[in-house]
């Protein structure tokens, strides 16, 4: 008896070769020479006459025998799709995570999409927002944030301030060169705040989704070794469709 993976593993090239034959099957049935013949033969008028010999052109594709053997390309492509869909249908196994089954019973068509599922989170939590790591943060319950300590720094403002290069004299008035400096006028103190995820956090969930992948993948593989029971109905269908 087939397993479940192996009919998938001949769907592919079934599906192919049948599409294959059905187009070369349409092709020929479009070139009307092909579908036609003639016999003639020639009677002079009397024995004298010119004798002439016979025409004939066989029929080199019949109608019915491309049904046939269409029906009998498709019936396979049928039967193994049946087979398949049949399957999907009982396929199922559990997902077990750390040894303790997360979803039981699942069918494998569902396993399929959280496979799908999972590659799309797996890209979102790996491009999570990471705090900075070259600050302290804590929790802050008040914005349910993450904050750093507050750090004090001055504030500067510039002051004019004149120095005197020469003093002034009877011709010549003082010379005096104008320049700033920084005084202290206060205090700043920064606190920042981020509603970015510790490093150790993101990590933790991207180590859970690619477990949870391993684990689905497992479960797919196991649902798919699943015995089928071979569906026959091709003959059916074609025995309707083509049938006299």
């Amino acid at each position: 008896m087939a397993k479940l993976n192996q009919i998938i593993a001949v769907e592919k090239g079934v599906k192919s070769k049948s599409f294959q034959e059905l187009t070369t099957a349409h092709h020929g049935l479009q070139k009307p020479a092909l579908l036609a013949g003639i016999s003639r033969t020639y009677q002079p008028k009397d024995e004298e006459g010119e004798q002439l010999p016979p025409e004939s052109t066989r029929v080199q594709v019949r109608a019915e025998d491309i049904l046939r053997d269409t029906a009998a390309s498709l019936t396979r492509l049928f039967d193994v799709t049946a087979t398949k869909d049949h399957a999907n249908c009982a396929a199922r196994a559990d997902v077990v995570v750390d040894g303790r089954p997360l979803l039981t019973d699942v069918p494998v068509t569902y396993l399929l999409f959280l496979e799908k599922q999972l590659t799309d989170l797996y890209t979102f939590v790996r491009k999570l927002p990471v705090l900075d790591a070259s600050e302290s943060w804590t929790p802050d319950a008040s914005t349910d944030a993450w904050k750093t300590e507050p750090v004090r720094t001055i504030r500067t403002k510039k002051v004019p301030r004149n120095h005197v290069k020469a003093e002034a004299t009877e011709k010549h008035p003082a010379q005096v060169e104008v320049y700033y400096e920084d005084i202290a006028v206060g205090y700043w103190t920064t606190v920042k705040f981020s509603g970015a995820l510790p490093a150790r956090r993101v990590n933790e969930l991207v180590q859970r989704v690619e477990k949870l992948q391993q684990a689905v993948q497992f479960a797919r593989e196991e649902a798919n070794a699943a015995e089928v029971v071979d569906k026959r109905v091709g003959d059916a269908v074609f025995g309707y469709l083509f049938g006299q």
